[in-house]
């Protein structure tokens, strides 16, 4: 694998996906699971092959396994994501149907080795990697005839997105005492906001964070990632399902994210 295809003041995932193991539980694990099946509106993957493309953690290859999947490929260009998806391997299983990868989306040479698979999944991945539509046309070739994609990329907000670009760029330069300062400063922006919604609706104390971590995530990791994700890309919706459709594919679900999240699409090859 070429490793200067790992754009020049990335994000280190791999190092904050380390971290989050020290509390990965049960509880993100079902969310993680339920966050697949519900989105795909099935129970269970029984006899679906599936790629992990770009695995983070490894979290979500886990859900895959324990969702009946009869094979997992998980690959992620940070040696240290393959190292955490490789420690959930070793904590959970070990899995002898998970086959976990060092390897880039943007190495062809190397993406043409592997597989076709029935379910490619790259949720938050394409977008960070310096050439997000190459990215997305690499791994459609990955997925067999009548096989799904389901994907999600960053939602356009035009001149926001430019300034989160700005933000995110500053913090993967700046010294650590920085981003810390950042991240702390956010996630309390991040808390004042959540309380003043729940208390505007009368909601208890209880029910203000409920939508934080349904991913099988927990907050502080989720906004260090956020802050940090970068080289980052956006894309509108329209420009997503027209690109695919080019590409042979039709959209079957969507899940649009208001603000600067991320945008989930489900599509079928024909």
């Amino acid at each position: 694998m070429n490793q200067s295809m790992q754009p020049e003041n990335s994000f280190s995932f791999g190092k904050n996906w380390k971290n989050f193991l020290t509390v990965l539980d049960d509880k993100s694990i079902a969310n993680a699971k339920e966050s697949i099946s519900a989105m795909l509106k099935i129970d269970n993957l029984t006899g679906i092959r599936v790629l992990d493309a770009g695995c983070g953690s490894g979290l979500f290859s886990l859900a895959a396994l324990l969702l009946g999947a009869e094979k997992v490929v998980s690959f992620d260009i940070d040696p240290e994501c393959v190292d955490c998806a490789r420690r959930i391997n070793v904590r959970y299983g070990p899995f002898s149907n998970w086959k976990i990868l060092r390897g880039s989306v943007l190495d062809r040479q190397w993406i043409n080795r592997l597989e076709e698979f029935d379910l490619v999944y790259s949720w938050g991945v394409l977008h960070h990697t310096g050439a997000m539509w190459e990215a997305i046309d690499s791994i459609a070739g990955k997925v067999a005839n009548g096989g799904t994609l389901f994907m999600s990329i960053y939602n356009d907000q035009g001149s926001i997105s430019d300034i989160w670009k700005k933000i995110k760029r500053f913090y993967n330069i700046s010294p650590r005492f920085i981003q810390l300062g950042m991240a702390s400063g956010y996630f309390y922006l991040v808390v004042i906001i959540k309380s003043i919604s729940g208390i505007s609706r009368f909601l208890p104390p209880s029910k203000w964070f409920e939508d934080i971590g349904t991913r099988g995530m927990r907050i502080w990791y989720d906004i260090v990632d956020w802050l940090g994700g970068y080289p980052f890309e956006t894309a509108k919706p329209d420009d997503v399902i027209r690109y695919l459709s080019e590409l042979g594919f039709a959209i079957s679900t969507i899940r649009l994210k208001r603000g600067s999240g991320c945008n989930e699409y489900i599509f079928t090859r024909k």
